[in-house]
């Protein structure tokens, strides 16, 4: 008997980007990643910027998120996100052009710390991404 599917659903402000099953789905919640297999718990969790990545079939995807939120109910996995983009489609300027922008930020108040962490964190997903 096979496994049942999870389904997949990622959107973002501007568009559904993904709607698709899955065997698995590991999501970059802010404190950390989280796996979700086939009958999980029910889950909402706060996103960080990271690396959203999911299996079918026994083929892996990858994905670099920008924050949001998610929810995992009745195996489905929804993320909301303000950003996505497939590891296929990171080049190279993309990853260099967001490692300059972590470097423009500045200031040392709390909000200026959260945007270069979340900077930082973006342009390392993106090199990540383009390096494999």
């Amino acid at each position: 008997m096979a496994a049942k599917k999870l389904h997949l659903l990622v959107i973002t402000p501007e568009r559904s980007v993904l709607d698709e099953d899955a065997d698995m789905v590991v999501i970059p919640a802010h404190d950390g990643e989280v796996g979700v297999l086939n009958l999980r718990a029910p889950l909402m969790c706060e996103l960080g910027v990271g690396m959203l990545r999911f299996e079918r079939d026994g083929r892996g995807t990858r994905m670099a998120i920008d924050g949001g939120f998610a929810q995992v109910l009745d195996n489905s996995v929804t993320v909301l996100t303000s950003d996505v983009v497939p590891a296929e489609d990171v080049s190279d300027a993309m990853a260099s052009s967001a490692a300059e922008a972590a470097l423009k930020v500045t200031g040392s108040d709390d909000a200026a710390v959260e945007a270069r962490t979340r900077a930082v964190r973006k342009a390392s997903v993106l090199r990540g991404l383009r390096g494999r």
